[in-house]
């Protein structure tokens, strides 16, 4: 019944985005780090570079300029290693954003959510990952696994507010959404885009974009911008379908601080600073300090004009009179509306990360750092490859069976680093004139710290069969 669920949920998200035939297709990107955060096509306030594509449909209506992205993976896991960890299972990764944006006075306000069908299409509260840990399923610690996302991964309200020709006063206001800390989370970055599962550094990095009662402020000149936000540092619980507080409430007991650069269109770096009050459930007296790290680069090698292409109807003389549209003629300045450049539909393109993460406890000093290296190229406008780096720290959680509690007395500490090398490869093919399917296959080979390997062996493996479903 479980496997019938997450089929018929993958199935229902693959039909609704493909129902949708009203709405032009469009790939956006900007030409600066002011015009990429008017954009808001990532996680929270987080920036990638102003030039990565962000595909999306996209419509007008009484002054509203409405955009849905989306992307879902069905997956197949298969896992080698040398002990009773190994794991298989079919299950999706998933998740749709409506987004709708309006002038406001001086300013523009949008509206944006995020839903994610992964209660429902990943089975027994976590799918199989080597090595990966946080959260909890049915009152344990996950132990090679990746709980899913909530179903309410966001639900925001930003109003952009134009200072002058070069400063832009954002804020951001969120019952569920992502504070200023670390990069854009690895199920929206372009170089992850690809990739059907968890980062093993998530809970270092990027593990708070899901966060309660998010209220951030931003300030922004010509290429630098500084974040502060307050919000809710304790962690989703298992209950992933509605709104389900913390054992210690929702309050904004948490602040955080981020610092990001975007120099050139091809490059954006952040650097940020948190204070998380009791993020685990497992550990309620345990606050938490991280700091965070990254640099994003992406560039286009070469581009297919786009001409007069009959976008869902729509031609380009008629998209060019649609506001804040580009069409390729020059950087604009910030206004209430960002300009959006569609002069060209990349067909070879370079996406990477580079982030570092470190969680230290305030309880007894003890510090996990994860490193991690991403790459996505595009080629030929169908076919992608990537990889994705990693050195992870790892608590001796893994030296747990996996689905039972905590030991009378268990104290969480540090046992070493795992590391952690994928590729993988799909490819394009058209469903209709707004869906792309791509199956595609993933490899990951680990290499276990002394500590784990009578558990796991030296280099246990992790294969992934799947086809991703995206908007175009």
């Amino acid at each position: 019944m479980q496997r019938l669920i997450q089929i018929s949920s993958v199935l229902l998200l693959a039909t609704s985005l493909h129902a949708q035939q009203s709405m032009p297709q469009m790939v956006m990107s900007a030409h600066s780090l002011i015009e990429a955060e008017q954009q808001h096509g990532s996680s929270g306030t987080s920036i990638e570079p102003a030039s990565t594509p962000v595909p999306m449909w996209t419509s007008e209506h009484d002054g509203w300029r409405l955009m849905l992205h989306a992307n879902a993976f069905a997956a197949d896991t298969q896992q080698q290693a040398d002990s009773p960890r190994n794991r298989d299972a079919f299950f999706s990764t998933n998740w749709i954003m409506p987004m709708a944006q309006h002038k406001l006075g001086a300013g523009e306000l949008t509206v944006r959510a995020m839903f994610s069908f992964e209660p429902g299409t990943v089975g027994d509260h976590n799918y199989p990952e080597l090595f990966q840990q946080g959260e909890t399923a049915y009152g344990a610690p996950i132990v090679d696994g990746q709980h899913p996302h909530d179903f309410f991964m966001e639900v925001a309200a930003l109003y952009d507010l134009p200072l002058s020709h070069n400063t832009l006063l954002s804020l951001y206001a969120a019952p569920v959404g992502d504070p200023a800390i670390g990069p854009t989370a690895y199920p929206h970055r372009q170089s992850a885009s690809e990739d059907p599962i968890a980062a093993l550094g998530h809970h270092q990095e990027d593990s708070t974009h899901i966060a309660f009662n998010v209220v951030t402020g931003g300030l922004t000149y010509r290429w630098a911008r500084v974040e502060l936000s307050g919000f809710h540092g304790g962690e989703p619980d298992e209950s992933r379908w509605q709104f389900e507080p913390s054992p210690n409430g929702h309050n904004i007991d948490s602040v955080a601080t981020r610092l990001t650069i975007s120099p050139t269109p091809d490059w954006s770096g952040q650097y940020s600073i948190a204070h998380i009050t009791s993020p685990e459930a497992l550990y309620p007296g345990e606050d938490q300090a991280r700091q965070t790290a990254s640099v994003m680069y992406h560039h286009t090698f070469r581009a297919k004009p786009m001409g007069s292409m009959d976008m869902g109807g729509m031609k380009m003389d008629d998209m060019a009179n649609m506001p804040g549209m580009d069409m390729g003629h020059g950087t604009k300045a910030a206004t209430a509306t960002p300009a959006m450049n569609m002069a060209a539909e990349p067909t070879t393109d370079l996406s990477t990360t580079f982030v570092w993460g470190r969680t230290r406890s305030l309880s007894d000093n003890s510090k996990e750092n994860s490193y991690l290296a991403e790459a996505l190229l595009r080629f030929a406008g169908k076919n992608y490859v990537w990889t994705r780096l990693e050195n992870a720290g790892r608590s001796n959680e893994l030296l747990l069976t996996p689905g039972t509690p905590l030991p009378a007395g268990f104290e969480e500490s540090p046992i070493g680093h795992v590391a952690a090398y994928t590729f993988g490869y799909d490819h394009d093919i058209a469903l209709g004139p707004h869906v792309l399917a791509a199956p595609g296959v993933q490899l990951t080979v680990y290499r276990t710290p002394q500590p784990l390997r009578a558990i796991y062996g030296d280099t246990p493996t992790g294969e992934v069969l799947f086809v991703r479903f995206r908007l175009r």
